[in-house]
């Protein structure tokens, strides 16, 4: 089983003492997002979980338990967005200078094929033009040689949340999009990074760009030494080339309240109690659990 640790919140930042506790006990609960009563109980240990994936925006905390996190024995490498947007669309992420010395540090750890640089979503909006992200980018390309040799980037979707949040957004229009991507792959080919694009329409292969599977099989395999189960993510939106994970995290936990999140919704990070097996809230008299749950085939991801 491949453990996604999250799409849904940023546990590294935010979470990370829960996540070692359940870690230690050897197993999490996660709701079904669309029924929230099913329970569904996670094992965290070396023989049943592949490979944990980490999603976060700040992962300077992963550093400072490194040790602890290597020595539950749980193959793991880390999803690290990393954009240069301000206040006004990412309000509660530190200062970039500072994660992007965490970036490089955790980088020369746990080495570069276990860290995964995400530059998204991108838009152009306001100050943020293309010539912006070009040169922002760029920056990080040069900071990030050696670090990571993968970069990610996808485009702005325009999902209802994040037209509630951001009215004026408008899509990326395929000019801008062509530009971005040809000065994207220049960028990162100097610093020794190969490019992909996230659950991308456009044909973006003649710029020597691929397509990502985020929760990658190929990658696993490589850092466990042992096969996966590539089957795709029946969870996932079409274009999706990742592989069948559990998601352990709860939506309206996180607390970057950046405009354009798809998961941003109502917050529930006051429920949050670092001795319970779930993220969010404890165990009810209503919640119920399949009686077999490995046996599951409904996997909710997203």
């Amino acid at each position: 089983m491949i453990v996604s640790a999250s799409r849904r919140t940023d546990i590294p930042a935010f979470y990370l003492p829960w996540m070692l506790t359940r870690l230690r006990e050897g197993f999490a609960l996660t709701r079904n997002p669309y029924n929230p009563r099913q329970l569904r109980r996670v094992p965290l240990n070396r023989e049943e979980t592949d490979c944990l994936v980490f999603w976060t925006k700040d992962g300077r905390e992963l550093l400072r338990h490194l040790d602890e996190l290597e020595g539950f024995g749980i193959p793991f490498y880390v999803q690290w967005t990393l954009t240069g947007y301000g206040a006004d669309l990412e309000p509660g992420v530190p200062d970039k200078g500072r994660l992007a010395d965490g970036f490089r540090e955790l980088g020369r750890r746990i080495g570069p094929r276990r860290l995964v640089w995400r530059y998204d979503p991108v838009l152009v909006y306001g100050p943020y033009t293309a010539a912006w992200h070009l040169e922002v980018f760029g920056r990080y390309c040069r900071l990030f040689s050696g670090a990571t040799d993968t970069g990610v980037f996808s485009f702005v979707d325009l999902y209802a949340k994040t037209r509630r949040a951001m009215p004026r957004l408008r899509p990326v229009t395929a000019g801008d999009m062509e530009l971005l991507a040809a000065g994207f792959v220049l960028r990162a080919q100097d610093a020794g990074i190969r490019l992909y694009t996230c659950c991308e329409e456009g044909d973006f292969a003649r710029f020597g760009i691929g397509q990502a599977a985020c929760v990658d099989p190929e990658r696993i395999e490589e850092i466990t030494g042992r096969p996966v189960n590539d089957s795709r993510d029946p969870g996932q939106r079409p274009g999706c080339g990742c592989a069948r994970s559990v998601d352990i995290g709860a939506y309206g936990t996180c607390s970057h309240g950046c405009a354009y999140c798809y998961a941003a919704g109502p917050a529930y990070s006051a429920e949050h109690r670092p001795d319970s097996p779930l993220l969010a809230g404890t165990v009810g008299p209503d919640d119920r659990m399949p009686p077999d749950p490995g046996r599951q085939t409904t996997l909710w991801s997203l």
